[in-house]
């Protein structure tokens, strides 16, 4: 396995089997209304944030790789104050990632380099992938800090590494978890 093949599976497999589960776990320890609070007017609920991932995972891959016409009403994602129920926050993302893994999945190594416009702005697939992964990366974190401080619980994502040390990644550690 290349770099490139690489760089696609371990994207999907972030998406898929790390941020997707550590967003529903949160999900499922709070009340619809915490799904819903906003620590100040500044920021946004856990809601907002889920509804703002499913529309940038919509634009830059669905229709910025994929080719589906963009649709994404961004300003929407931050103006809803809910109830938007937890189940069907879930089906969104749940579904829209499928539909984004599908089109990673789908990507040959040579067309990563391929140009694209998004958001106004040429880009290229790696770099649509990269935004992606890091940008869905950055309001998971936001998601597992917010629960933490409306449940006062530990999520308890890591509390396996100090068992059995994490083997470095490689090609073969990739393709062992597809």
């Amino acid at each position: 396995m290349d770099q490139a093949e690489l760089f696609i599976n371990y994207s999907r497999r972030l998406l898929v089997g790390d941020f997707l589960p550590k967003i529903r776990h949160c999900l499922a320890l709070l009340t619809k209304d915490q799904i819903w609070w906003r620590p100040n007017v500044a920021s946004n609920s856990i809601g907002n944030l889920v509804l703002h991932l499913e529309g940038n995972i919509r634009q830059w891959i669905l229709s910025g790789v994929g080719g589906l016409p963009d649709q994404r009403a961004r300003q929407q994602e931050f103006d809803e104050t809910g109830p938007i129920e937890r189940d069907e926050l879930l089906k969104r993302l749940t579904e829209t990632i499928a539909a984004v893994d599908e089109v990673i999945g789908s990507l040959e190594k040579q067309t990563l380099m391929e140009a694209r416009e998004i958001q106004g702005k040429p880009r290229n697939i790696l770099e649509a992938v990269y935004h992606v992964v890091e940008h869905f990366s950055m309001h998971t974190g936001q998601i597992i800090m917010i629960t933490k401080m409306i449940t006062e619980k530990d999520t308890a994502f890591h509390s396996d590494l100090s068992k059995t040390p994490v083997p470095p990644l490689t090609a073969m550690s990739v393709k062992a978890q597809d």
